[in-house]
């Protein structure tokens, strides 16, 4: 018997347990720690995960090896290489959750989405909020996972690089919506990477992340699309940047939720644009 496809981009704990023995369901676990963290995705993942749940590492592994800037999407032969690795093929149903509750879980199912592979979806609450419901942990090395087949095919409406962004900028049918805290938007709080300037690009909003979320669950649809509707028209494309676009991608996924439509993350985000100075800061 098939599984019913992902219906939603956000699952419940409630629902993954009933699904989770299910054979096309893949759980992934997408934990990541900004820069300067002491923790250790990996490591964590082998003390306390999600039975059957397989590591994906956005960061270093299923990222463009040659790019100038920290995780970048990688070419498509390399994401379905490496897929593949983990056990998933295009009638996989994937689910990823991260440590934090909602961080860097949003990441890897845009990654998919421009990837073609629209199966895919977040589990609301991550890890803290499978436990709190009580359900078991696994530890240890997994067992490797049979290889899969996945056929990618890029989609390029969910991403944007720098230069066509900035011939984008002051297009009324374009609004840039930046995930950073405001802090780090209006340039009184210094860029943690070195080399990045402050400040924010011209005719961007400032729409931090934590606005979306309450103790690590999104909010439901009706508010996430009152804090849409105050920065941004119903017919415009969005496009999400933050620091190093992994929280730009919480922004796409809350976006989807309330209802939108016409959603584009900035790979780069401000690592690339606070770097690159033929980029105009405010």
């Amino acid at each position: 018997m098939s599984v019913p496809k992902i219906t939603s981009p956000l699952v419940s704990v409630s629902w993954l347990v009933e699904h989770l023995s299910d054979p096309e369901i893949v759980v992934l676990d997408a934990s990541w720690f900004l820069p300067g963290s002491d923790r250790n995705a990996l490591q964590e993942w082998r003390d306390r995960r999600i039975p059957n749940a397989r590591f994906f590492d956005f960061d270093k592994k299923i990222a463009h090896p040659a790019a100038l800037f920290p995780h970048m999407l990688p070419e498509p032969s390399h994401f379905a290489d490496e897929v593949e690795k983990l056990g998933i093929s295009n009638r996989s149903q994937v689910v990823v959750y991260d440590s934090q509750g909602v961080f860097s879980a949003p990441r890897v199912w845009w990654m998919f989405r421009a990837m073609g592979h629209d199966n895919v979806a977040v589990l609301d609450g991550g890890l803290p909020a499978w436990e709190i419901a009580g359900n078991r942990l696994e530890a240890g090395e997994p067992v490797s996972p049979v290889a899969g087949d996945f056929d990618a095919q890029y989609q390029p409406q969910w991403v944007i690089d720098g230069d066509s962004l900035y011939e984008k900028l002051n297009t009324p049918d374009v609004q840039v919506l930046d995930a950073r805290a405001a802090a780090r938007f209006y340039g009184t709080q210094k860029e943690p990477r070195e080399g990045v300037r402050s400040g924010h690009m011209p005719s961007a909003k400032s729409l931090p992340f934590g606005q979306l979320l309450k103790d690590g669950y999104f909010l439901p649809s009706d508010q996430l699309k009152k804090r849409f509707d105050a920065v941004s028209n119903v017919d415009q494309r969005l496009i999400f940047s933050c620091g190093s676009g992994v929280t730009a991608c919480i922004l796409a996924l809350a976006a989807e939720l309330s209802g939108r439509e016409r959603l584009t993350v900035y790979d780069g985000s401000w690592t690339e644009w606070g770097s690159t100075y033929k980029y105009p800061i405010v």
